[in-house]
């Protein structure tokens, strides 16, 4: 109980605090959030989930978020390079098939992604998509999507041996 003349108890004082590691119901590593102080002192602090924002991590926080920014335009910059480049590429495998057109087995992300890699392009297999599982010869389509809604289209012609 406040004595009069006394200023009362502030409840709740909150704090500003750099997430260390991704907290639920908080935010993600490398976040500026806002907490009470008590969350903070008692859970954040100990567990070392968030450190204080004091002025200086503030500003080292700001550099590494725009030094973080300048290699993402970086590397996005280098996925559409490589995406213009594949872009209506036809890749072509020669397997052995049926009389019905049923090929052995069949053509796989993994096998798109080696004959890319032998083309000079390096692609990730989880990044190649295909429309249907290749498993009869013909042309098929496939899409190469890095992300940021980057993609590009490419062919697979798949013919008898």
């Amino acid at each position: 109980m406040a004595v009069a003349g006394e200023k009362p108890k502030t409840w709740g004082k909150r704090m500003k605090v750099i997430l260390q590691k991704d907290v639920k119901d908080v935010g993600k590593v490398g976040e500026l959030v806002n907490v009470s102080e008590g969350f903070a002192r008692n859970f954040l602090f100990p567990r070392k989930l968030a450190a204080e924002a004091t002025e200086k991590r503030v500003k080292e926080w700001e550099h590494l978020k725009r030094v973080a920014e300048a290699k993402k335009k970086k590397v996005v910059a280098e996925r559409q390079d490589l995406l213009k480049k594949i872009s209506g590429s036809v890749i072509k495998f020669k397997m052995a098939a049926a009389e019905s057109d049923k090929i052995f087995g069949s053509v796989t992300t993994i096998d798109v992604s080696k004959e890319l890699e032998k083309m000079g392009f390096s692609v990730d297999r989880r990044d190649i998509h295909f429309e249907e599982q290749i498993k009869v010869l013909g042309t098929h389509k496939a899409i190469v999507r890095m992300g940021e809604g980057l993609e590009a289209n490419i062919q697979i012609a798949v013919e008898r041996s």
